[in-house]
């Protein structure tokens, strides 16, 4: 058996190596590295795999957040809310521009901000809601956009764990992930389903309007060289990391379906096991991409199972083991630990195990057999 690893990029690579070594080259050869053509395409491609009008290429995931919040034009004391239960760089961006932040819980199942939570956070200082499509699979996006026209609220997508995935909304209709807000962030980090070999990321809408202020934000606020028009950022995307982005994106599809594939492996051979709780897809199976297969560990053996994991060489992560609201940079009166049942309980359970397109079956029976031993033990 060969060795497992959390993400295995280089695999991943030996699929792709002659396209990305001959366009690498190209682009040292033309010595455009900064918004060249490479860039210029792959935005072009992306618009039409997301079927979206607008995608504007950065630096990284967490600038895309940062922008778009730039974008609307949102000031300092507006309340924006999102879920307690992700990465920091959520609410970091909103603390950066002297947004208020306002933390909330999320459902059991799926991880996702929750419907009701959210209901009760609004209030007139609300300005705008960021869902976290979390793990790869899509919030509740009916529920959200629903309450942000009832509210007048921008809803800004954080999809750098769902690129790829399908909703289905309750009509029948299909729209991809990050094409269904106001604006959405996307992350090109190497791990993500669709990743770069650095730092990469982008912003999506369908408003003309918008699309232009963000172009300007992330080129220090220029149209025109040394006219800088809007406060901006330096935030753009390189040549290099567009030629790996562009190799990728026609088999984003099947690179999906192949964490797909691996994630049914992992249900069938946990199904029946008492403590041992698997992912949750609400509705149209499309709806999860997987960037993250996470457990839950119900018999408060989770850090033992971790440590159990090690010694047998299998590598696993713990996303995420302190809930936002309890970080010290994130500290505020305003949160009581009755508002974060589900957070509190699941930074407790949860584990994630390795998710990735080269998993092969002898891994994946090593992995849950291995598991389901320790909390049978």
């Amino acid at each position: 058996m060969k060795k497992i690893q959390m993400v295995d990029l280089k695999g991943q690579y030996e699929g792709i190596k002659d396209r990305i070594n001959t366009s690498f080259q190209e682009v040292l050869d033309s010595t455009a590295f900064i918004n060249g053509p490479e860039v210029h395409a792959f935005q072009k491609e992306m618009e039409a795999y997301l079927g979206v009008k607008h995608v504007i290429p950065c630096a990284n995931g967490t600038d895309a957040l940062q922008i778009a919040m730039m974008g609307l034009g949102l000031k300092p004391g507006d309340e924006v809310i999102t879920a307690d239960f992700t990465f920091a760089a959520t609410v970091e961006v909103i603390a950066l521009l002297q947004l208020t932040p306002v933390l909330v819980d999320v459902d059991l199942d799926t991880f996702n901000i929750n419907i009701d939570a959210l209901k009760k956070a609004i209030t007139p200082r609300t300005k705008a809601i960021v869902p976290v499509h979390l793990f790869g699979q899509v919030a509740n996006m009916d529920a959200i956009m629903k309450l942000a026209q009832e509210h007048n609220l921008y809803v800004i997508e954080d999809n750098a764990q769902a690129i790829g995935a399908d909703y289905t909304w309750a009509d029948g209709r299909k729209q991809k992930a990050g094409a269904i807000g106001h604006v959405a962030a996307t992350s090109f980090f190497p791990s993500k389903n669709l990743g770069c070999y650095g730092d990469g990321g982008a912003i999506f809408t369908n408003d003309d309007d918008l699309a232009h202020t963000l172009r300007g934000v992330v080129n220090h606020g220029m149209y025109v060289r040394y006219h800088h028009d809007v406060v901006g950022v330096n935030s753009r995307l390189d040549s290099l990391q567009a030629v790996v982005l562009r190799a990728k994106l026609p088999l984003l599809d099947d690179y999906n379906n192949k964490r797909k594939e691996a994630a049914f492996k992992y249900n069938e051979a946990f199904k029946g096991q008492e403590h041992i709780l698997t992912p949750v897809v609400v509705g149209d199976p499309s709806s999860h991409v997987y960037h993250q297969y996470t457990l839950r560990i119900t018999n408060g053996k989770r850090d033992d199972l971790v440590n159990f994991l090690g010694e047998h060489n299998i590598p696993c992560g713990v996303y995420y083991p302190i809930p936002l609201h309890k970080q010290k940079a994130y500290l505020d009166s305003r949160y009581r630990e009755e508002d974060f049942p589900v957070t509190n309980l699941l930074v407790q359970e949860v584990i994630s195990l390795p998710m990735h397109t080269e998993l092969d079956d002898e891994q994946i029976t090593f992995i849950t057999q291995k598991i389901i031993e320790f909390v049978n033990g």
